[in-house]
């Protein structure tokens, strides 16, 4: 046990130094098999410090208190369990704003930040406050971000759990902009009125196929399951949530939406069969395609009532 190997070699009346702490952690990561030990080991290390990763290293002569050493201990623990660093930190960087994160939401990617700029790429040229729908958006992190770049966009901010649009209201205060960013709980889109249009609707729905969530890495599976499966094939919710975006779209409005490794095709010919044009995709840094979209035509809106 890891409280047994950090306390047999640093009892209290002998405190030992950061540095010490810090490669005791890393060696019982690395040997429990986590795949960025050190850099677990320093995140958990600068938050028990109450300070940065730099602020650990400006610190690796001093001693650790007694309780700064348990309650390091403790997260070290739960981090060789597979319990996320976000989830133990309370928080993630998204697109260059910390968010709070808890075991109601999926923890957000930097793969997704690619939406975040497809959406503000299709808002660019748009004259007036643009309005944007994101559906499903756990911690809040797209619609935020997309409102901290535009500050006359009107944001909808949707998700079916109570548990995870708290979280997203929070961030949204936290950030300044729970006045242009309205958290709502509701399936999908059926909260919004008939007749409602958006400039843009985004997405990063569940897209992991059933029988692949057991294949994922233990810290992945202590995510929402609601923010991960995504049925027998995994498209289960495109199949829901397409046709509703695309009959949300105003006149030349985007719909992008976050795909998993080999489902960019199958979401774009369900973004064609439900009208919209110019579809596309588009790879993530990793030359995955990440971002599937679509564009309504000019008379979408007048040939969808």
């Amino acid at each position: 046990m890891i409280a047994e190997e950090l306390r047999a070699e640093a009892p209290v009346s002998e405190p030992k130094s950061v540095l010490f702490y810090l490669r005791r952690a890393t060696e019982f990561l690395t040997a429990r098999g986590s795949a960025a030990p050190r850099l677990d080991a320093e995140v958990l290390l600068a938050t028990v410090l109450s300070t940065n990763r730099v602020g650990v290293y400006l610190r690796f002569d001093q001693s650790l208190r007694p309780g700064e050493v348990d309650r390091y201990r403790e997260l070290v623990r739960r981090r060789a369990s597979g319990d996320p660093v976000a989830y133990l930190v309370g928080k993630r960087e998204f697109w260059s704003h910390e968010l709070a994160v808890t075991p109601d939401v999926l923890i957000p990617r930097p793969e997704t930040e690619l939406l975040v700029e497809l959406a503000l790429a299709a808002m660019k040229d748009r004259e007036g406050a643009s309005r944007v729908l994101d559906l499903g958006t756990g911690s809040g992190a797209i619609a935020i971000a997309i409102s901290r770049e535009l500050p006359r966009a009107c944001v909808v901010a949707v998700d079916v759990s109570m548990a995870a649009a708290a979280v997203a209201h929070a961030n949204a205060a936290s950030a300044g902009v729970a006045e242009r960013v309205a958290v709502v709980v509701a399936d999908w889109g059926s909260c919004v009125r008939a007749g409602a249009r958006f400039d843009v609707v985004v997405s990063n729905p569940p897209y992991v196929a059933t029988e692949a969530l057991a294949t994922l890495p233990l810290e992945v599976r202590r995510e929402p399951r609601l923010a991960l499966d995504g049925g027998d094939d995994g498209l289960a919710a495109y199949r829901r949530l397409v046709p509703e975006a695309a009959a949300m779209l105003a006149p030349g409005g985007a719909v992008l939406l976050e795909v998993g490794v080999g489902q960019a095709e199958g979401v774009a010919a369900l973004l064609a069969a439900s009208g919209l044009v110019d579809v596309s995709w588009h790879d993530d840094l990793a030359g995955i395609p990440r971002v599937v979209a679509g564009v309504a035509p000019d008379e979408y809106a007048s040939c969808a009532t």
